[in-house]
C-alpha cells in the first residue's frame, strides 16, 4: 500500500476536523481504519501504518472509521462518523454487524446479465439511503449486453433521479466515466453480489491489479467469491474505496428512513388512501393497489416494499430483545459482584 501524502487523501474532512482541538490535531496521531482481523484492526496515519489490538475496551470499529490516538499510538477516541453502513449478522446470530464507516459514496455494482435483479437494487438503496451515503448504480458487463437501454428503462423506474453508469469495469475508460466521484476526500464503498466485475472495477479505478478476480460461469452468469474481506483502496485522483466481498444475505435492521426514501415513490401514492394505516393489500379505497391496476406501479416493487419493512422490524425486534436480556444479564453480574465484595468485607 503506497502511503498517501495528505490526510485529505486518506478521505479526510472538514466534519471530522472539526472534532479536534487544535492540541489534539498538533500533537496526536489521526488514524484511519483499513481492515478489521479478529485479533485487531490495521491503520493507515501519514507516518505509515500500524495496528490496534482488539479489545473490549474498544467501541464497536469498523473499516473506514477515524481514530485518534496519542503520541504513543494508544487509543484516544472513535471520532463520530459521517456515515454508517450495518446489517443484521448472517445466519440465525441475533446481531448487528458493521460493514463501513464514513463513505460518501455508495457504488452499487450490477450486471447486464442474469445477475440483474431490481429487488436486490432495491435492497443496497435502502442500505445506502440508511446510512447517509450517495447512492450510485453502475451496470457493468456492458460489452455483453444487447440492449443496455431496457435494463436502463427498468432501474428509471425505481427512481427517476437515481445516478446511473453503465461501464465495461476490464475498459480503463471507466475510470474518466466515474472521475465526477472520485474527487480528493471522497470515500467510496462498493458492493454487489459476487462476479458482477466489483473487484474488477476497483483494480481499474486505481490503475493496480491488486484485487482478485474471477471469471462467471456462463450459463447463469453466477460468480464466485473472489473478494473474502473488505479492503481499503487509493486512488492516484485522491480518493478513497473500499471493496466489500459478494453478500449472499443482506438483512436489514432499523432502516424505517431508509426504506422511506428508496420508496418514496409508495409512500407518496399511499397517502392518497382512504384509511391512513392502509395496508395496501385489499382495503376499500386503497390508491397503490391502484397504481398497480393503472399500470403506474409494478405490484412486484410493493411486494419488496412490504418484504423489508417486515423484514427490519422483525429483526429490529429480535435485536432489541436481545440487548435487554444482555442488560439484564449485565445488571445481574454486576450485583453478585457487590454482594461478593461485600461479604469479603464484613
Amino acid at each position: 500500500m503506497n502511503l498517501p501524502p495528505t490526510l485529505q487523501h486518506l478521505g479526510w474532512q472538514a466534519f471530522f476536523q472539526q472534532q479536534l482541538t487544535l492540541p489534539e490535531f498538533e500533537h496526536g496521531i489521526i488514524a484511519r481504519v483499513t481492515a478489521h482481523h479478529r485479533s485487531g484492526y490495521e491503520l493507515i496515519t501519514l507516518q505509515g501504518s500500524c495496528r490496534l489490538m482488539a479489545s473490549t475496551t474498544l467501541p464497536p470499529i469498523t473499516i473506514g472509521d477515524w481514530l485518534l490516538l496519542d503520541a504513543g499510538g494508544g487509543f484516544v477516541r472513535l471520532l463520530t462518523r459521517k456515515s454508517l453502513f450495518k446489517r443484521k449478522a448472517a445466519g440465525s446470530q441475533l446481531a448487528e454487524q458493521l460493514i463501513a464507516a464514513n463513505v460518501d459514496t455508495l457504488i452499487i455494482v450490477c450486471s447486464l446479465n442474469h445477475d440483474f435483479n431490481l429487488s436486490r437494487i432495491e435492497r443496497f438503496l435502502t442500505l445506502a439511503h440508511d446510512a447517509g451515503a450517495e447512492p450510485l448504480l453502475v451496470l457493468t458487463k456492458m460489452d455483453l449486453c444487447a440492449d443496455v437501454d431496457a435494463f436502463l428503462r427498468q432501474v428509471k423506474q425505481l427512481d427517476a433521479m437515481l445516478m446511473v453508469e453503465v461501464v465495461n469495469a476490464l475498459d480503463a475508460s471507466c475510470s474518466s466515466t466515474l472521475q465526477h466521484w472520485c474527487k480528493a476526500g471522497n470515500t467510496l464503498a462498493v458492493v454487489g453480489s459476487s462476479g458482477v466485475g466489483k473487484s474488477t472495477l476497483v483494480n481499474t479505478l486505481t490503475g493496480r491489479g491488486g484485487q482478485k478476480t474471477a471469471a462467471i460461469r456462463v450459463d447463469d452468469s453466477k460468480g464466485r467469491h473472489t473478494t473474502t474481506g473488505r479492503s481499503m483502496h487509493f486512488i492516484a485522483g485522491g480518493a478513497v474505496v473500499i471493496d466489500t466481498p459478494g453478500m449472499r444475505e443482506l438483512q436489514l435492521t432499523d432502516c424505517d428512513d431508509g426504506i422511506r426514501r428508496a420508496f418514496a415513490d409508495i409512500d407518496a401514492i399511499a397517502s392518497q388512501c382512504r384509511f391512513s394505516d392502509c395496508q395496501h393489500v385489499a382495503e376499500p379505497g386503497c390508491a397503490v393497489q391502484q397504481a398497480i391496476t393503472q399500470g403506474a406501479l409494478a405490484a412486484r416493487r410493493l411486494t419488496n416494499y412490504q418484504k423489508l419493512n417486515a423484514e427490519q422490524a422483525r429483526n429490529a425486534a429480535s435485536l432489541k430483545q436481545r440487548r435487554a436480556h444482555e442488560r439484564k444479564f449485565s445488571k445481574m453480574v454486576k450485583s453478585v459482584k457487590s454482594l461478593k465484595a461485600k461479604k469479603f468485607s464484613d
